[in-house]
């Protein structure tokens, strides 16, 4: 049974209005043991929106974590959106707070979130993939100070493609992995993917075993859950996708050093 959520959001993210404490209630009723708050922080987003008031919330967050001392653990965590030509500001941030865990993701391509349906509109759905890909891979090569990537295919659930088929892209995807594999970087199971509908956790069942064959280990798992009903979201789900590809561990972060604790 999985027992960490280390990919979840609070109101300090501007796509959540769920009070930290709150989610932190329902971690510990639902059996978790530990919880990682991962708030976006997303330099040059449009207009700023996703910009994280970090010492804001690393207070509320140690406020919370005295409440639950001995009940539930909480790390300290973040996501950093992963752009390339700002590899100097995210490598100053993230050595300046004190974080456990941190999830580098891709979420814009340049300057647009796929989340918009102009991203496609422009590109059209197998070149939007593609590019989507090949700026990650530009990211991952001009910075490293993370832990996990995260959602991989975060880009499908906003295709118009209704049949992704990730061997189209093994070309693109498999430098990416053997990026982060060669700077002992990790993996996440996001089990937002099943939310959207897509069928699979995050990353593609297909995706994962290749990551697997090229030698990769580090894998965590996360709801991405922004409100406390989605906590620990089909985490059944998540344990059986690794197993079936052959993983034995998952991981937990404490002070940027994983834990690897038997599936």
């Amino acid at each position: 049974m999985i027992t960490a959520d280390l990919h979840t959001h609070t109101s300090f993210s501007t796509d959540s209005d769920a009070p930290l404490e709150q989610m932190a209630q329902t971690a510990l009723e639902k059996g978790l043991k530990t919880i990682c708050f991962t708030e976006h922080m997303d330099f040059d987003y449009p207009g700023g929106e996703f910009f994280l008031d970090t010492s804001a919330y690393r207070k509320e967050l140690l406020r919370v974590k005295e409440i639950y001392l001995g009940r539930l653990e909480i790390l300290f965590g973040v996501e950093l959106g992963l752009i390339d030509c700002i590899s100097t500001t995210l490598k100053d941030y993230s050595e300046t707070f004190d974080f456990d865990f941190i999830i580098g993701s891709a979420h814009q391509v340049d300057g647009i979130d796929p989340y918009y349906p102009e991203y496609f509109n422009t590109h059209g759905d197998r070149k939007g993939i593609y590019h989507f890909y090949e700026s990650a891979l530009d990211a991952v090569r001009a910075f490293d100070n993370f832990d996990v990537f995260g959602h991989f295919d975060y880009i499908v659930r906003y295709s118009h493609a209704k049949s992704y088929s990730p061997a189209d892209f093994a070309d693109i995807t498999d430098q990416i992995l053997m990026e982060l594999i060669s700077r002992d970087r990790g993996l996440e199971i996001n089990t937002a993917g099943i939310h959207y509908g897509l069928g699979w956790a995050h990353p593609h069942p297909n995706v994962l075993k290749r990551y697997k064959e090229l030698g990769g280990e580090i894998i965590t798992v996360g709801s991405d859950a922004h409100n406390s009903s989605r906590i620990a979201y089909c985490f059944d789900v998540a344990e059986e996708m690794l197993k079936a590809v052959g993983f034995k561990y998952r991981a937990v972060f404490r002070s940027r050093k994983p834990e690897f604790i038997p599936l």
